[in-house]
């Protein structure tokens, strides 16, 4: 797969503290890929250095063979976190606008902007200024907006940000058709299912370096493991003695078994000592969500085997 995007051996500083140290990834032709990380981990920093809004101390960053500020920022698409649109400009010309900066011929944008508001329930809201439309309104004229002149890579910062379920699965579907057609995409966000559902590949940061980056698959065989959660009246002494058990975490009458690294969940069950109570059981692989909390709070809870690159 053709790759759009490469950041390599980025570094950046702000006076004494180091924001970004050696980061390293690239993104793909027609992937959807999650940069992922706690609160000041480095994402925005790597998503204004890419944008051009800052540059980097060290590194390089290359988009179709240019680098810097040679990179041509018109094929780049930009959803930034902190939404912001003229309040008193009508729809349609501050969407013409945004078109108009990014070089895109005016009359195929209007065509855009119509098929746009149709597809996001805005249609007839052309005429309607910014400042009378309901915040999730306002989000997805800003989401068109970063679409509209057809990028070749788009960049979207927490972009189901206080969306209802209705407004999300339409940003959903809109982002796997421009995946589908060819658009590389690099989706930061903190809602862990999402990024579940949606995402090839993931890279995530914390404290300003890589910590995970693989494809979905690779992350969950390596750093996910097997959970089993037991509904039954147990010691915790006789939960903490099954074999192959790394911690137990329990509430009540239930309790969560986190099991050690390349267990066979079959095999393992098959095994489970007769005096353990059981009413209900279920097995499954630790969740992207878990894996995330872990590593944010440093809680080193997950088990894995070395590094993981893609």
């Amino acid at each position: 797969m053709e790759v759009m995007l490469t950041v390599e051996g980025l570094e950046k500083s702000f006076k004494n503290k180091k924001a970004l140290k050696g980061i390293t990834f690239e993104v793909r032709k027609g992937e959807i890929m999650a940069i992922l990380g706690p609160n000041g981990a480095g994402k925005s920093t790597t998503i204004r250095n890419i944008m051009g809004i800052m540059y980097p101390d060290k590194g390089s960053i290359t988009f179709h063979n240019h680098q810097g500020k040679e990179i041509p920022r018109h094929k780049i698409g930009y959803l930034p976190e902190e939404r912001g649109l003229y309040k008193n400009v009508k729809v349609m010309d501050i969407l013409l606008y945004l078109a108009d900066l990014k070089d895109y011929p005016l009359d195929k944008a209007k065509e855009r902007i119509l098929m746009y508001l149709k597809k996001f329930d805005l249609e007839g809201k052309d005429k309607v200024s910014i400042d009378e439309l309901s915040k999730g309104m306002g989000q997805k004229v800003q989401f068109i907006g970063s679409i509209l002149h057809e990028p070749e890579l788009l960049i979207l910062d927490e972009p189901f940000s206080g969306l209802d379920p209705v407004s999300q699965e339409l940003f959903k579907d809109e982002i796997r058709n421009l995946a589908d057609n060819g658009t590389a995409i690099l989706l930061s966000s903190h809602q862990m299912n999402l990024v579940e559902e949606m995402c090839d590949r993931l890279f995530m940061i914390q404290n300003g370096q890589k910590v995970i980056y693989g494809t979905l698959d690779e992350v969950k065989t390596k750093y996910a493991n097997f959970k089993c959660t037991i509904r039954g009246k147990n010691s915790l002494q006789i939960l903490e003695s099954i074999p192959k058990v790394g911690r137990v975490e329990q509430k009540e009458e239930s309790a969560v078994l986190f099991l050690e690294q390349d267990v066979d969940p079959t095999s393992w069950l098959k095994d489970l000592p007769s005096n353990v109570v059981v009413q209900e059981l279920k097995m499954n692989r630790i969740s992207l969500h878990e894996i995330f909390i872990d590593i944010a709070t440093n809680n080193n809870l997950i088990q894995e085997a070395g590094e993981l690159d893609a």
